[in-house]
């Protein structure tokens, strides 16, 4: 099998998994990292075995490299996508596609000029769990699917994160940094989205960072925390959703429930791989758990990387698209602008739903999707 060369821009957080990943994906072949801390990336690639640790500027220089993988800031999620499309190199991007709509648009107009793919996190959809409930919706049993609900309620990160800042800066906020599993889960779901309707608040203007190394050091909040509000499907469907980081007192609120003609399905938590789920039909008694179809059940993340790298080797579309990436990023936009302007938002951008993959699909087998 021929791998695909990747080089990751990066090493922070979350750059471990994808690092992990080619030991699962065989497809992927991780052969330089960077960081504009080069001594952050020399130590990921001595942790992990990779060839070389470059700054990003050589990183982008490497022929070798086909394609990149953005773990930067959100801030900076753009810039460094643009500057990889440049160099002529396919890009997948950590959560969100960019902080604001023109810059999404704007990489996404260089991708298609220069006939290159962009791919875009969460691929969590892609997982056992979320893919079980997609072949549950389409094979009918809930009926046809009428209304969702969706909940993301927490305190912040700011008790658990090393570098929280960023959370509540322009492109944060719960929305920008969990809504994206909420609204790609439930896009791959119900299908694209078509109006939103929101309402936002900023509950704190001051936030205390009670993690390591900035142990008690304040953050000015710049951008709501509290949002919520209602979106129309194009299906006919209509979600309500919350996301927040003003919840102290914990919730009980399920992560995300869909609702149809003959029954409801719980949905797991969508910044997860696996279940569980649960079931009930019109004239049960109790809620059924049930058995996942799919693979991909643990922290799968590189998923949507190898599924991508199959669709470029083998000329198909990928699932984890741009395309999907921002429509889901005008969503969010949308509940924003909603609030602002004291109207409905009609979305603008459109998606295909993304393909499911079929039942028996696992590490071992991706490549018979083509």
């Amino acid at each position: 099998m021929e791998k695909i060369k990747i080089g990751i821009i990066g090493c922070g957080n979350i750059s471990g998994i994808y690092l992990q990943s080619p030991k699962i994906l065989e497809i992927l072949d991780i052969v330089a990292v960077a960081d504009l801390d080069l001594e952050r990336a020399k130590a990921k690639s001595a942790e992990y075995n990779i060839a070389k640790a470059y700054s990003v500027e050589e990183l982008l220089a490497d022929p070798e490299i086909e394609m990149v993988i953005n773990l930067t800031i959100p801030g900076a999620h753009a810039e460094i996508c643009l500057a990889a499309l440049e160099a002529g190199k396919h890009v997948y991007v950590e959560k969100p596609l960019s902080i604001n709509l023109d810059d999404g648009r704007k990489l996404m107009e260089e991708a298609e000029k220069k006939g290159l793919r962009v791919g875009c996190a969460p691929d969590t959809f892609l997982g056992g769990g979320l893919q079980t409930c997609r072949k549950l919706i389409d094979d009918g049993w809930i009926g046809e699917p009428t209304a969702a609900t969706a909940f993301m309620m927490s305190n912040g990160p700011e008790g658990w994160h090393p570098d929280p800042e960023f959370f509540y800066k322009k492109g944060g906020g719960p929305m920008f940094d969990m809504g994206p599993y909420y609204l790609t889960a439930m896009v791959h779901l119900l299908g694209p989205i078509r109006r939103v309707t929101g309402s936002t608040r900023t509950s704190l203007p001051e936030r205390t960072i009670l993690s390591q190394p900035k142990y008690k050091q304040k953050i000015r909040v710049e951008t709501p925390t509290h949002i919520a509000g209602v979106l129309d499907f194009e299906s006919g469907a209509i979600g309500s959703m919350i996301t927040s980081f003003d919840v102290f007192g914990g919730s009980q609120l399920p992560r995300i429930e869909v609702y149809g003609t003959q029954g409801t399905l719980v949905v797991p938590d969508p910044n997860t791989f696996g279940g569980p789920i649960y079931l009930r039909r019109g004239g049960e008694q109790n809620w059924t758990e049930l058995p996942l179809t799919h693979g991909f059940t643990e922290n799968s993340r590189g998923i949507g990387v190898a599924d991508m790298a199959y669709a470029i080797k083998n000329n198909r579309s990928h699932r984890a698209s741009g395309e999907l990436a921002f429509h889901v990023l005008e969503a969010m936009h949308a509940f924003h602008l909603s609030s602002e302007e004291g109207r409905h938002y009609e979305m603008l951008s459109g998606c295909e739903r993304p393909a499911p993959f079929p039942v028996g699909i696992n590490k071992n087998s991706m490549e018979l999707l083509d």
